[in-house]
C-alpha cells in the first residue's frame, strides 16, 4: 500500500499560513506598518485603493534592506529579531515570526523597492504569488516601498468573501489608528483613492490622540499615571459624559503594542460604574509598560492578545487607576466648612437713625371660606363633554394607519375606562379570553418601523432644521455615513458632506424632531457597523429604520392619556407583525380567564 503522507510544497503552505495572518487588506496594512515602524522609521505613508482590494502600498524612510535581505525576507520564518526561542520572552518589536510578507506573497502581487542609506542602488523585488517574477538593481530614496495589488487574485473564494469598500476601509483605518497611536513620535499618512484622511506630524500622546479623534478630545480627557513592580499605566481616560453607545474609542497598549483583552475592557468599565449608561463605552487610551519576561505575546497570529503572568493583579491596577483618575478630575463641588470667608457685611455709622420695625395691614372683614362655599354652590352648567368629538391624534405616536384624515373619534378621557397603564411601561386592557398586555415602547418601535420601511400606508414626514447641526465624524464613520446618504434621505434624515470629516444635520423625521443629532448619528453608526447584531436577511434600510424607530419611541417611563393609549394599540394591530418587535422581541402577551381563577382559587 502507498504512503499518502506528503510535505506541502512551499507555495501552499504559504497560502495556508495566508489564511491566519492576512485575514482582509487591513492585515496588510498593519503587518506593513509595524514592519516600517521596526525599521526606524521617522514618516510612514499609506496609500490605499479601493478599500485595499486594488492597492495597499506603505512607504517608509527607515533602514531598508540589502539585496540578499530583500530576497531572505519573503521566507517563511525568516526574521531579523530573534536568533533563539529565549528570545520570545524580551521582545520589544513588532512583527517577529517571519511569516508576513511570506503570506502576503502567497496571495497577492508584491512589489519592494527597497535601499540602505549607505547604498549607492537599491533593490527591486516582485513576487507573485510566491512566485519571484523579477529582481533587479534600481534607483530609489532610503528605506521601504511596498506595493501589495490585486490581494487575493489567485484565491477568489476569498476575495468574494471581501466586503464592500467601505467596510474594508473601517477596518484600514482602525489598524492605522492602532500603530499611529503606539507610536506618536513618528509620523504618518494615510490616502485613500488619491483622497488625504490622515496627516498626522510627530508629537506628545495627546496630541496624535487630538489629530486622530478631533480637538474636543482636549477637554473630554483626563490623565490616568501609576506605576508599581508590576505594570506601569499611563495615558488618558474619557469623562463619563463622554460616553457614547458606538464602540472604537478604546485602546490598550502593552509595551507600545496593541492588545484586546475583555476583561481588561471590564476593568474600566467598572471603574466608570453608575457613572455612565448601561451599553455605553467611555473613550480610553491606557498604555502599559511590562517586563517582557511577564507577557506572552506569541499565543495568536495576529499577535494583538498577550498573556499576562498576573493577569488578576494587572486588572486591579489598571482599575483603580482608571478610578483614581475618574475621582481626580472629576470631583463635584463641595463646602468647604473649615475654609474661613470673609462676609460683606454692609456698615452702617453710629449716627444714622435705628431702622424701623416693618408695619402690616390687617382685613379684619374677610373670610376665605366665604369664596368657597360660592364656589361650590354655583349652579352647574349643562356641558357638550358627554358626547364623542373630534380629537387630534397625539404627536407622540404619529399618523395612524387607520385614520388617515389625522383625527378619530372618541369619547374623552375620563370615560374611556378600557386601558390602565402599568408603571409607564405596559398597557392592560380587557379582551374576551382575558387580560391582553402590551409592551408600550416595543410597540412604538414595530409601529415607527413599518413606517419608516414601507409596510404602513403612513407618509414618513420630515421637518427641516431652522439651523442645521454640524456633527464631526471620524474619517470611516465619515465615510461609513456618506456611503448611505441616499438610504437617510429616504426615510427623512437630510444629512449634508460638509467635508472635513464633518455632516450636517438639515432635516430629520417629524417622530424625531426631539432626539439630539449627534447621539442619533451615533445609533446609526451602531447600526451600519459591520459588528452590528443584524443578520444577512435584514437590509441596510431595515437595519436603518430599525435604529431610528429605536431612537423615536417613546420611553418607559411616559405617562399616556387614554387616547394615546387607543391609538397606540389601533396602530399596533394595524401592522403587518403586531405580537413581536422588529428585533425579535415579544410585544403582546395574555393571561386567560383560567389563569386568573386557577390564581384566586381557595
Amino acid at each position: 500500500m502507498a504512503d499518502i503522507i506528503q510535505l506541502l510544497p512551499d507555495s501552499i503552505a504559504n497560502q495556508i499560513a495566508a489564511g491566519e495572518v492576512v485575514q482582509r487588506p487591513a492585515s496588510v496594512v498593519k503587518e506593513l506598518m509595524e514592519n516600517a515602524v521596526d525599521a526606524q522609521s521617522t514618516s510612514v505613508q499609506v496609500v490605499v485603493k479601493d478599500g485595499g482590494k486594488t492597492l495597499v502600498q506603505v512607504i517608509d524612510n527607515g533602514r531598508g534592506m540589502s539585496e540578499t535581505d530583500a530576497r531572505m525576507s519573503f521566507e517563511r520564518h525568516a526574521t531579523s529579531k530573534i536568533r533563539e526561542a529565549a528570545e520570545l520572552f524580551a521582545l520589544r518589536t513588532m512583527g517577529f515570526r517571519g511569516e508576513a510578507l511570506a503570506s502576503i506573497a502567497a496571495v497577492a502581487e508584491v512589489e519592494l523597492r527597497t535601499r540602505r542609506p549607505d547604498d549607492e542602488v537599491g533593490t527591486l523585488l516582485q513576487i507573485n504569488g510566491s512566485e519571484l517574477a523579477q529582481q533587479q538593481p534600481t534607483a530609489c530614496p532610503a528605506g521601504a516601498n511596498f506595493c501589495v495589488k490585486n490581494l487575493f487574485f489567485n484565491i477568489p473564494a476569498r476575495r468574494k468573501f471581501l466586503k464592500n469598500d467601505s467596510t474594508e476601509l473601517k477596518h484600514i483605518v482602525a489598524e492605522f489608528q492602532r500603530v499611529a497611536l503606539a507610536n506618536p513620535q513618528v509620523e504618518f499618512r494615510l490616502q485613500h483613492n488619491n483622497v488625504d484622511l490622515y496627516s498626522l506630524p510627530p508629537g506628545s500622546t495627546k496630541q496624535r490622540i487630538m489629530a486622530l479623534f478631533g480637538k474636543s478630545m482636549n477637554h473630554n480627557l483626563m490623565e490616568c499615571r501609576t506605576q508599581n513592580s508590576i505594570v506601569n499605566v499611563s495615558g488618558f481616560v474619557g469623562k463619563p459624559e463622554c460616553a457614547r453607545k458606538t464602540p472604537g474609542e478604546q485602546f490598550f497598549f502593552v509595551n507600545s503594542r496593541f492588545m484586546k483583552s475583555p476583561p481588561l475592557h471590564r476593568s474600566v468599565l467598572n471603574a466608570y460604574a453608575k457613572l455612565i449608561p448601561e451599553g455605553y463605552n467611555p473613550p480610553y487610551f491606557i498604555y502599559m509598560e511590562v517586563d517582557p519576561a511577564q507577557i506572552d505575546v506569541n499565543i495568536h497570529p495576529t499577535k494583538t492578545e498577550i498573556k499576562f503572568e498576573d493577569e488578576s493583579a494587572v486588572w486591579q491596577i489598571v482599575h483603580a487607576a482608571v478610578r483614581e483618575s475618574i475621582g481626580r478630575f472629576s470631583i463635584p463641588p463641595t463646602i468647604e466648612f473649615e475654609r474661613s470667608v470673609d462676609f460683606d457685611i454692609p456698615h452702617f455709622p453710629r449716627s444714622a437713625p435705628p431702622p424701623s420695625t416693618p408695619s402690616t395691614s390687617i382685613t379684619k372683614d374677610y373670610n376665605p371660606f366665604e369664596e368657597e362655599r360660592s364656589h361650590f354652590m354655583a349652579p352647574t352648567q349643562p356641558s357638550s363633554t358627554h358626547s364623542p368629538q373630534q380629537i387630534a391624534i397625539p404627536s407622540l405616536i404619529g399618523t395612524s394607519p387607520s385614520a388617515s384624515t389625522g383625527s378619530i373619534s372618541t369619547a374623552p378621557d375620563h370615560l374611556s375606562p378600557r386601558f390602565l397603564q402599568v408603571r409607564g411601561k405596559y398597557i392592560i386592557t380587557t379582551i374576551a379570553s382575558g387580560l391582553m398586555l402590551v409592551d408600550i415602547r416595543r410597540a412604538h418601535i414595530r409601529i415607527l418601523f413599518e413606517q419608516f420601511t414601507g409596510q404602513s400606508n403612513a407618509p414618513i414626514a420630515s421637518q427641516r432644521e431652522l439651523l442645521p447641526r454640524t456633527v464631526e465624524l471620524s474619517p470611516q464613520q465619515h465615510v461609513t455615513l456618506i456611503e448611505h446618504l441616499d438610504e437617510l434621505s429616504a426615510l427623512g434624515l437630510d444629512l449634508a458632506d460638509m467635508g472635513h470629516n464633518a455632516i450636517s444635520v438639515n432635516s430629520m423625521p417629524t417622530a424625531l424632531q426631539h432626539a439630539e443629532p449627534s447621539l442619533l448619528i451615533d445609533d446609526l453608526l451602531l447600526a451600519l457597523g459591520e459588528e452590528a447584531p443584524a443578520d444577512i436577511e435584514r437590509s441596510i434600510r431595515q437595519r436603518i429604520a430599525l435604529s431610528l424607530a429605536k431612537a423615536a419611541a417613546v420611553s418607559g417611563t411616559k405617562t399616556m392619556t387614554h387616547l394615546e393609549m387607543q391609538t397606540l394599540i389601533d396602530q399596533l394591530f394595524a401592522c403587518t407583525q403586531p405580537n413581536i418587535s422588529p428585533d425579535g422581541r415579544p410585544i403582546v402577551t395574555t393571561i386567560e380567564l383560567a389563569e386568573l381563577d386557577r390564581r384566586l382559587k381557595k
